[in-house]
Parts: structure tokens; sequence; C-alpha cells
């Protein structure tokens, strides 16, 4: 199988973007974007710096929509139709740069557990809008499993395909790191076949801690095995820094053959 490893950090989107150099000198193919903070895609002047970078290297693009503060669950119907309009705003720009974003699902509000129902379906009417506007202009949006915090949508696979099932323009993000904290990893490789896009870091079981491959409890030699034989296409690396993209890059390249 052809894996393309790219490198994303959540933790660099107020930073300068010259850091974004180093992701190519280390020797990845791609960069994916993490559109808040400073790389925003709505604002001019941070469109014009990506596509300086983009221009003056090699690599490859896909974006990570905003998420912070966003909810396509929630039962609050202003803020329903504006965490869907961020949404849209970003995959209608990263149209011009990508064919793939990544978006989180909702999450369950003091309100909405006790219309759970009701959540699910504002989730679904969610991604049926995001979905047309992604097809629209020819962005696949890959719905992303989520971390152990009970009030998130999609923490496990049988959910999350069910969730993004027959809707046109949605797809699937397998986040490995994400899985371990729920002890499901086995679960998403077993259906890795159905990932359209998958995000790689460690953790040690139990929280979010984004840490570089090795450093924490996810069996890599197995996880990278089963990824290379069943998967073709983007594996992003998510880290905090440039020197952990280089020592997440280093295990990548040993396991995921």
């Amino acid at each position: 199988m052809n894996l393309r490893p790219y490198f994303s950090s959540s933790a660099k989107v107020w930073d300068d973007i010259q850091w974004v150099y180093g992701i190519e000198e280390a020797g990845y193919a791609g960069w994916e974007i993490v559109a808040d903070g400073n790389y925003r895609l709505e604002k001019p002047e941070n469109l014009e710096k990506i596509k300086e970078v983009i221009a003056s290297t090699q690599l490859g693009i896909t974006v990570h929509a905003p998420y912070g503060d966003l909810n396509l669950a929630t039962l609050n119907d202003p803020i329903w139709r504006e965490s869907i309009r961020q949404i849209e705003v970003c995959i209608k720009t990263a149209g011009d740069l990508t064919d793939r974003v990544t978006i989180h699902p909702g999450y369950l509000s003091p309100a909405g557990k006790l219309l759970p129902q009701k959540v699910w379906e504002l989730q679904k009417e969610a991604l049926r809008r995001i979905g047309k506007c992604a097809t629209e202009h020819g962005v696949l949006a890959c719905l992303e499993n989520m971390i152990s915090q009970k009030e998130f949508l999609c923490r496990d696979a049988g959910e999350l395909m069910g969730m993004a099932e027959g809707i046109e323009g949605i797809g699937l993000t397998f986040d490995f790191g994400h899985a371990n904290t729920l002890g499901k990893v086995p679960e998403f490789l077993s259906n890795i076949g159905h990932a359209n896009h998958v995000h790689i870091h460690d953790n040690h079981g139990v929280s979010d801690e984004h840490l570089p491959l090795g450093d924490g409890t996810i069996d890599w030699k197995t996880v990278g095995k089963t990824i290379a034989t069943r998967y073709s296409g983007v594996i992003v690396v998510e880290g905090r820094s440039v020197e952990e993209a280089k020592k997440s890059l280093a295990v990548f390249s040993k396991v995921f053959v």
C-alpha cells in the first residue's frame, strides 16, 4: 500500500508559519492545516501566507476544520447553525487546497442528554448540510472518532460509521490516538477498510496526550502492519512540535511497512 505521512499540530495555531518549513525538512510528504488561530482559512491574510508556503514547498495538503466551542449536535438552534456555517466556510476555501477535510462530531450538552434521539437527528442533519457543501467544492468531509469523554458522540467505530452512513460528501477519519483512550484500537483496526483518512499519535490509554509515536502504550508494530496492508493514502501524525514530528517519523518509517 502507498502510505504518505503528513504532520499536523493544533499546538501551533497561534505561531508564526515559518515552523511549517520544518515539516518538509524532517521528511514529511504533507501538512494538515488546523484551520484555527492564525490559520483560519476565511481570513485573507492567513490564506495568503499559507499559499506562499505551499507554493515554496512540495508539501501535500489536508485540512482539519475548526472545532473549538462548536457543536453540531446542540439543541441551541443559533449555535447549531453557526457551527455548521463555520465548517462550511472552511470547506469552501479548503476546496482550492485539498480534497480531504476532517470534522469533529458534536457532543451531548446537559440539555441534550435529556433528548438523545433529537441530538442524533441534529447531528445527522448537520452532516447532510456539510456533505452537500463538501460535494459542491470537491471535498470529502471526514467525520472523526472522539476521545473517552462520555459526552462526545462517535467514540466507537460502529457509531462513527452509522452516523456517516449514506450521506453524500461525508467520509471517515480514524484517529488511533483517540481510540486508545477507550481501549478501542483493535476495533478501529478491524474496520480500517472503511477509513478515508487516518490520524495517529500516542498516549497512555487514559487522556488525549498527543505524544510522539512510541511514547505511549499503543502497539505501533501491530497498528502499522495492519494499516499498511489494508489502507492506502494519507496518514497524519499529530504532535506539538517539529522535534516531536521527527521522533514520530522515525517510528513510522519502521513500522508502517
